[in-house]
């Protein structure tokens, strides 16, 4: 049998990019304008100048690829209970919107019972459609969760029948709650009602460390990144998908790319650029000329977060024939529970979790899943984020694109991992 040369030189490049993006440690290009609570205001994207020194190193043994970046760990102490007053009273609040907010919802949530020395109440979880409620044990590791938490805040697994409308007060804090807010507007409704539940606010998407130091941080940090795990079934399902996708890529060494790409977000916002030209996202067409024109072949396997197939995939299926969405990879034996079920958290989770352990991860939207993936991504080592563009020549370096919670090591996540 002959063997086409075109072929060889296209598997060759499409490895030599996967090589060089797991190693990419430097570069920008996502930058943020302001989004307001979940469907006001959008995202910005720009582009970052190229880097005059490299940015990728290669490494390769025994004829596989690693990553030669050193691992990043925790940098945060487990603050002790004893070290805050203890209160009676009680905080509550729920999970909403998809996992994206459920580790800012966590964060908040633990920084607020921590310093007024309340107990927290576990979560329920609620989605985007009415009644689409279920329990924290239905998607998170329950037992884990409060361990997690142990000796850092009290928690309660069950609401206090006690509990009414007359002795619980709601009170919305802004995402990334600062202890200054909490001894304003939080602390004062506690002493007077006694119980408080809490709902975040989102008036920014951005998730760029600060400066500015807090007691409060380490809290922050073991609520964002030490709390949350998967329930075992759920975990089961990621892990199967990604070892699929993982089967489904042998000409690249079993690497594979995640693109968060949701076409209904997108007929929603549209992807126009606005007067500066910057734009908040991208569609099928345009992803699939941004990763060939950076060098990816046509062996790509590249995973959608999408449920089921749109016909506007298939520009990008056209360019790169391995493009899956969760119909085709998840197990058949799982689709009724996780695909077919009125609720869409199963299929949110899921996409969240794949993106965070893909290869490579793409972001076709700008947005708080965006700025969540990445720093869970980053706690792992796992840095290789590029943000797309509209190139306007044949190729382009991928070394241009890599995102600026990466480059400029700016993520809060920077803040809890070194």
């Amino acid at each position: 049998m002959g063997v086409d040369l075109r072929q060889v030189v296209a598997g060759i490049l499409t490895v030599t990019m996967f090589v060089m993006l797991g190693h990419m440690i430097k570069r920008d290009h996502f930058d943020y304008v302001e989004e307001k609570f979940p469907g006001e205001g959008r995202d910005a994207v720009e582009n970052a100048k190229v880097s005059k020194e490299g940015l990728f190193s290669l490494a390769k043994k025994g004829g596989t690829f690693s990553d030669d970046g050193e691992e990043l760990k925790p940098c945060w102490s487990k603050p002790a209970l004893d070290d805050v007053e203890q209160t009676e009273g009680f905080v509550l609040f729920s999970l909403t919107n998809g996992p994206e907010y459920h580790v800012s919802q966590i964060a908040d949530a633990v920084v607020v019972a921590r310093y007024l020395g309340a107990t927290l109440v576990v979560p329920d979880i609620r989605g985007s459609k009415p009644g689409d409620e279920r329990s924290f044990e239905e998607i998170y590791d329950v037992e884990k969760f409060i361990l997690s938490l142990d000796g850092v805040v009290r928690v309660a697994k069950e609401r206090p029948g006690k509990l009414s409308s007359r002795n619980l007060a709601a009170v919305k804090v802004p995402n990334r709650v600062t202890e200054d807010y909490i001894v304003e507007h939080v602390e004062p409704i506690y002493r007077s009602k006694g119980n408080i539940r809490l709902a975040t606010y989102f008036p920014s998407v951005n998730m760029k460390k600060t400066e500015k130091k807090s007691a409060s941080d380490s809290v922050a940090c073991l609520g964002m990144f030490g709390t949350l795990e998967l329930q075992p079934e759920i975990s089961e399902v990621v892990d199967s998908t990604v070892e699929r996708l993982r089967t489904l890529s042998r000409k690249t060494n079993g690497q594979f790319i995640a693109v968060d790409l949701r076409v209904e977000m997108l007929e929603q916002n549209g992807c126009q650029g606005d007067e500066s030209g910057t734009k908040s996202c991208y569609n099928p067409q345009e992803i699939a000329l941004f990763l060939r024109k950076i060098g990816f072949g046509k062996d790509t396997t590249i995973y959608v977060t999408e449920s089921k197939w749109d016909s506007s995939l298939d520009n990008l299926k056209d360019i790169f024939p391995k493009t899956y969405v969760k119909d085709g990879i998840i197990p058949a034996d799982k689709k009724s529970k996780f695909l077919d079920s009125e609720g869409s958290e199963f299929e949110k989770i899921i996409d969240y979790y794949v993106c965070s352990q893909s290869d490579v991860f793409v972001p076709a939207i700008s947005g708080l899943f965006y700025a969540n993936v990445a720093g869970k991504r980053i706690a792992s080592s796992k840095t290789e984020i590029l943000v797309p563009a509209d190139i306007s020549t044949s190729s382009a370096s991928a070394t241009n694109f890599i995102t600026h919670y990466v480059s400029k090591k700016n993520h809060l996540a920077y803040s809890c991992f070194c």
